[in-house]
């Protein structure tokens, strides 16, 4: 039976339509009006408790009023009144998504951003969480930092990766150990030139964030080599559209096997947001399984794949530089490529310690220091 209740709210079949106090009226569902009454989330967990699935009929408003900017509704065959707050209401009342002040737009740049990257000094970030939620920042804007003053220990690592996101341990380890190894499981543990790439693409869900804390450099070469996969990715679909969307539609498989391990994925080479935009890249030439696709895909899938990879190695892509001891460089392993010129392993010292954590704890510690949040 539909109804008017006071102050002009509409009572409909299935919901109201509510007058939002700046003109507008809008329409709420019944369910989702019960579902997220404020006593529905425990207050000391922040979880929902209210067990929408166990009512057994459907909710429905005895009343619903307007009362010192709330929502008041009586519901029917309920002792239970919800009260609303109205600015709570305007927030969900286009149906767009939930706002989110970590979603920053990412800031595409070239090979003269070394000069440029944003820099943080350890101590600075162990003693002012506000530095730590610029670092977050420009994670999420530039996919790269450059940390420095790491002390020269095993726990400088770990304790500075703490500070946005768990250690996220692969099948390497916690931790691993970039130098000269005697049986090498990977190119990077070795002297020799490692092709740009994106880390473990044979993991079901590669790494988000990676940690290359430099301990000792003194060999000659081994200057590292990074490019930003967003703007690669961007130029390439506005020159090679059809080329783009194989990378994007596409799925190729990638691998890393060794005695004590045989780790298999599938990935996409570009990857886009639920808005279609660009968010990053995964691909590594070394860790490329066996194409499995049908031959004549091939035929369209290589050359595209090879344009890709052939842009990627453009100067004007390709920020160079030295890393040194006591230095940090962090970056978003599903969006920036990184390699190593070769270097001579007799000619001195090179050591890098590196661990990962995830993205989604990087945007939750930018929520966090930044004052997002339901429940502030």
């Amino acid at each position: 039976m539909l109804g008017t209740g006071e102050t002009g709210v509409l009572l409909q079949e299935n919901g109201l339509d509510v007058p939002l106090g700046d003109g507008r009226t809008a329409y709420f569902n019944y369910y989702w009006l019960r579902d997220n009454c404020p006593s529905s989330f425990d207050p000391e967990t922040r979880e929902r408790v209210f067990d929408v699935f166990g009512m057994n009929a459907a909710p429905k408003a005895a009343s619903a009023v307007i009362s010192n900017g709330a929502l008041e509704i009586a519901w029917t065959g309920s002792n239970h009144v919800t009260r609303m707050p109205l600015d709570r209401l305007v927030q969900f009342s286009s149906g767009q998504k939930r706002a989110d002040v970590a979603n920053l737009p990412r800031v595409p740049w070239h090979a003269d951003h070394y000069g440029k990257i944003a820099r943080f000094a350890h101590d600075d970030l162990m003693a002012d969480k506000t530095n730590v939620r610029d670092w977050a920042r420009a994670m999420l804007t530039d996919g790269i930092a450059l940390l420095t003053g790491l002390p020269d220990t095993d726990a400088a690592l770990l304790d500075t990766a703490g500070l946005i996101g768990h250690v996220r341990p692969s099948y390497f380890g916690q931790v691993f150990e970039v130098k000269t190894h005697i049986k090498p499981t990977n190119l990077a543990f070795t002297s020799k030139a490692l092709p740009l790439h994106t880390d473990l693409p044979d993991e079901d869900l590669a790494p988000g964030v990676q940690f290359l804390h430099c301990r000792a450099n003194s060999v000659e070469g081994g200057n590292s080599i990074f490019a930003d996969g967003l703007a690669v990715a961007q130029d390439f679909r506005a020159l090679y559209p059809e080329d783009f969307e194989l990378l994007v539609d596409i799925d190729v498989p990638y691998y890393c096997e060794h005695d004590t391990f045989d780790m298999r994925a599938r990935q996409r080479v570009i990857e886009l947001d639920e808005h279609g935009a660009i968010s990053g890249v995964t691909i590594s030439q070394h860790h490329a399984d066996i194409f499995d696709m049908p031959q004549k895909d091939l035929d369209r899938y290589y050359p595209a794949f090879c344009r890709f990879g052939r842009m990627m190695r453009d100067d004007r892509y390709l920020m160079r530089f030295r890393l040194n001891a006591g230095e940090c460089i962090v970056f978003d392993n599903h969006r920036i490529v990184h390699g190593r010129a070769a270097y001579s392993a007799t000619s001195g010292n090179r050591h890098l310690r590196g661990c990962y954590t995830d993205r989604g704890e990087l945007r939750s510690t930018y929520r966090i220091l930044s004052g997002e949040g339901r429940f502030k």
